[in-house]
């Protein structure tokens, strides 16, 4: 099961107990899984579509819970490339279709007539409780998460531009939220990739399960991207050290064939003598080595005046 349909099914579980919650989460889900289709006499007849059994569960007990109707559930295969099945829960002029769109926000009235509006109803939203429940709703209609081990994507695909607009001013409404816009194939996405965003965005749909999943992932992600990052700066500092080394061994044998380590000053003489000895160590561990031990800026400094000595002979 996939990580976005685990976060639907828990999603699904959530009861609104209060009555705004319940209009708010049923608009949302409503605005992006509900078609319009004539019934004759200018009445409408609204079939909602699903792929998630436990989402159309939950849908059906909700609309009834606040409507008190009845929707009928069918079962039907999946429309495009997807193989599966479809519920699809249909709402009948007799089970008072227009009453439900209009208290949802969907049918409105401009200049004494009926039109279908495209974006979000405001008056469904003007409570941060209302506003989770919407974002709840719209997301269980057509939202996605991708898997937190593969990528941090979420998105909702909405069909207008207005829909995408106003989901994006009420996501962002939202302490800490930002989302962005992008359009694909005549529709509108309304995406984020910050694993912040999505952690928070998981908590206030009101999926702490998967937000837990979420950040247990998250967390070994990065402590893998750690190890590996100190791995790789451990073996570039082993390589530095080991180029170092060779160049100063290199100076010190130049200058032992030529003129012979008699001709440094005494503290120099102990510095390439111990090199010799320790081809491999680092500055760190020469001067620990040193009687008495120095710092490793010191010797770092002895090095260089021997580099000096030797880039003259």
């Amino acid at each position: 099961m996939s990580f976005a349909t685990e976060t639907k099914n828990e999603l699904a579980r959530i009861e609104p107990e209060k009555k705004c919650c319940q209009l708010a989460e049923i608009a949302g889900f409503l605005r992006v899984s509900g078609s319009l289709r004539l019934a004759g006499g200018g009445k409408f007849k609204i079939v909602i579509t699903t792929e998630n059994p436990a989402v159309a569960r939950h849908y059906k007990k909700l609309i009834k819970e606040y409507f008190q109707v009845d929707t009928e559930l069918e079962i039907g295969e999946a429309a495009g490339p997807k193989k599966g099945r479809a519920y699809l829960l249909t709402i009948d002029p007799n089970m008072r279709s227009e009453q439900i769109l209009r208290e949802t926000g969907i049918l409105l009235v401009r200049e004494g007539n009926n039109y279908i509006s495209d974006g979000i109803y405001s008056d469904l939203i003007k409570t941060k409780c209302c506003r989770k429940s919407y974002l709840r709703g719209i997301f269980m209609g057509s939202g996605t998460i991708s898997d937190p081990e593969k990528s941090y994507h979420l998105e909702i695909v909405c069909s207008s531009k207005n829909l995408a607009n106003d989901l994006k001013k009420m996501i962002n409404s939202f302490v800490d939220l930002s989302a962005k816009i992008v359009e694909r194939k005549n529709h509108y996405i309304v995406y984020m990739k910050s694993s912040e965003y999505i952690c928070d965005t998981l908590a206030i749909m009101g999926a702490h399960s998967q937000m837990l999943e979420f950040e247990n992932v998250k967390i070994k992600k990065e402590l893998v991207n750690e190890t590996v990052r100190i791995t790789n700066c451990d073996n570039a500092n082993t390589d530095r050290t080991l180029d170092a080394s060779q160049r100063q061994l290199k100076n010190i044998k130049k200058i032992q064939k030529t003129k012979g380590l008699g001709c440094l000053p005494e503290k120099l003489r102990a510095v390439a003598e111990l090199r010799l000895e320790y081809p491999e160590a680092s500055l760190v561990q020469l001067a620990e080595m040193m009687d008495p031990p120095m710092k490793k800026s010191g010797i770092n400094n002895r090095f260089r005046k021997i580099e000096e000595i030797a880039g003259k002979l």
